[in-house]
């Protein structure tokens, strides 16, 4: 039997959205992942540094789940329901939780890591980066690539500006890298497959992923959402590109 559209979006506007845990849309919509696989990538970094330091982890889920991270291993976020979160997952494995603000400067002293990670930081301090690693220290991060998910976006706030849509340009990101006197040893960007195969995962998504429709809520966006589930329903699914790209770059020795 066919779920009504108030029956799905009354589900996903109650569901918690604390953490990076997006198991909650198994069944309700799929992601293509990238090829390089940066958990992989960053549990063989973190099996060969002395010190690490995990930034913007969310809700800690991705670090807790390398194997093998040195014994002086740190996270920062800002969000208190993922401090929270992050806290009671990642304390028990010998991490450090630390809030911060995401605003420079990092609460850390000069050359105190000689890897720093971060999976979809939602701005990137290049320079604090660069001081906090040691020399011959690497960052490693896989972030949101330009005009990602961009169909969901523009459905609900129309088309947007050419600047907009390639803000996070991997380009970008590797000249402010070499601004900040790092070396970009890697740098790859996909193009990728993402449906929604109900509302409920597009109201789900926008709560927890909140960049995307600032400021978006089932109220405002209502008759939208219902043109959403009209399509779905017609169509099957609700299709969108991802982009993603990888970028390690190191501080000189």
């Amino acid at each position: 039997m066919r779920r009504s559209f108030d029956e799905l979006v009354a589900e996903a506007e109650a569901e918690p959205t604390e953490g990076w845990d997006f198991s909650w849309l198994e069944g309700r919509a799929t992601e293509q992942r990238p090829s390089w696989g940066y958990q992989r990538l960053m549990a063989e970094r973190m099996a060969r540094a002395d010190a690490a330091l995990d930034i913007q982890t969310g809700g800690g889920e991705v670090l807790a789940g390398v194997p093998r991270r040195p014994r002086l291993t740190a996270a920062t976020e800002s969000w208190p329901p993922n401090i929270v979160k992050a806290t009671r997952l990642l304390h028990p494995l010998g991490v450090v939780v630390v809030a911060d603000e995401d605003e420079p400067p990092l609460p850390f002293a000069d050359g105190a890591f000689d890897l720093v990670v971060s999976r979809h930081p939602v701005k990137v301090w290049w320079e604090e980066i660069a001081r906090v690693l040691t020399p011959g220290g690497t960052y490693l991060s896989q972030q949101v690539g330009p005009a990602s998910v961009f169909e969901v976006v523009e459905f609900f706030l129309g088309p947007q500006p050419e600047e907009v849509r390639r803000s996070r340009h991997p380009d970008r990101e590797r000249d402010r890298a070499r601004a900040a006197g790092l070396e970009v040893v890697d740098l790859r960007m996909e193009r990728l497959h993402t449906e929604f195969f109900d509302v409920g995962a597009v109201v789900y998504f926008l709560r927890k992923v909140i960049w995307m429709v600032p400021g978006f809520t089932v109220e405002a966006y209502r008759d939208r959402l219902r043109d959403m589930h009209e399509h779905i329903r017609r169509e099957g699914s609700f299709t969108a590109t991802t982009s993603r790209f990888l970028i390690e770059a190191r501080r000189p020795g």
